[in-house]
């Protein structure tokens, strides 16, 4: 961190940038906050458009060189929509907050505002989530499944157009830029489970940064802490390298954490559910973690490792 400045990495989209903006007003609301700059920074999520996000190799899609500018020094913290973020953060980086969670849910636009259910048979939906695209099958096996790519309002824009029926979209996204009015129906988690950490704002500094990190305390929300910790804990044993069709939930309750999460094969005739609970305890981030652990054992103990296995492709993460 400079002499008085606080340079804060992050994507260009709509989003990302009400995303950091959002963490910029955080930080100069605070007392004695020093000056904070927004520092643009493209990502190959940004560029490679021309392919789907399943068909995309390596892990830190939208995230590989905004850690590298962190770790080189050109920007101080950096500001993430949470699933976007590998469960294994990049060495010499940590996960300094994480802010309250909005909507977890995926959202479904249709042009005639159809529901799931009410879209005709055979109804083209836009997606390039593989998670999204094996339990919208798992609902409604009839559905034409079309790629997606772009940012919120270009999505809107092909709907609109006429090129889909539907798209699925998070319902965070729509909400933080206004949008939540196109939104004909949201998919209950028990249908379509939602992306691990969907929703979620992940903040990140350099390990051992304090400079930069007494800004970030003010910022962090214990419950959805608690629940993102079982969640990428969850994805972290069962991602293997690949790309899952997994959606998991994890909400707090009276001091109890409970976790759903299931796992469904691409054509969406295979799936499996699973779900646990657990008291917080003395160390509540370590009995989230390690919910999030048992319950991929017992998918895994059940079959999951076989569904995952069908596909084998390379893991990115999704976008709203």
């Amino acid at each position: 961190m400079s002499a008085g400045l606080l340079r804060i990495g992050t994507r260009a989209s709509a989003l990302a940038l009400w995303q950091a903006n959002t963490v910029a007003d955080l930080i100069r609301a605070q007392p004695g906050a020093p000056a904070v700059e927004l520092v643009h920074i493209k990502t190959e999520g940004d560029l490679r458009t021309d392919i789907p996000l399943w068909a995309a190799g390596g892990r830190a899609f939208f995230t590989r060189e905004i850690d590298r500018a962190q770790l080189a020094g050109e920007v101080d913290i950096a500001v993430h929509s949470l699933k976007d973020l590998s469960t294994l953060v990049a060495e010499g980086l940590e996960l300094a907050a994480v802010l309250e969670r909005e909507d977890p849910r995926d959202a479904l636009i249709s042009r005639q505002g159809a529901t799931l259910r009410e879209l005709p048979p055979g109804a083209r939906v836009g997606t390039s989530s593989l998670r999204r695209r094996a339990f919208l099958l798992r609902a409604r096996p009839d559905l034409e499944l079309l790629e997606l790519r772009g940012n919120v309002p270009t999505r809107l824009e092909r709907l609109e157009q006429g090129k889909y029926d539907a798209i699925v979209l998070a319902t965070a996204g729509l909400k933080r830029l206004g949008l939540a009015a196109h939104i004909a129906a949201h998919l209950d988690a028990q249908v379509m489970p939602p992306a691990v950490s969907q929703g979620a704002i992940g903040v990140c500094a350099r390990a051992g940064d304090a400079a930069a990190l007494q800004w970030l305390r003010a910022l962090e929300h214990p419950a959805t802490r608690l629940a993102v910790t079982a969640e990428r804990a969850l994805l972290r044993r069962l991602e293997g390298g690949c790309q899952v069709p997994l959606g998991a939930l994890a909400t707090l309750e009276r001091q109890q954490l409970r976790l759903q999460a299931s796992v469904c094969a691409l054509d969406g005739t295979d799936s499996l559910d699973g779900r646990d609970q657990a008291p917080l305890g003395a160390d509540p981030r370590a009995a989230a973690a390690a919910l999030g652990v048992r319950v991929a054992e017992e998918l895994l103990a059940r079959g999951a490792a076989g569904i995952i296995a069908q596909q084998r492709t390379p893991l990115t993460p999704e976008l709203p």
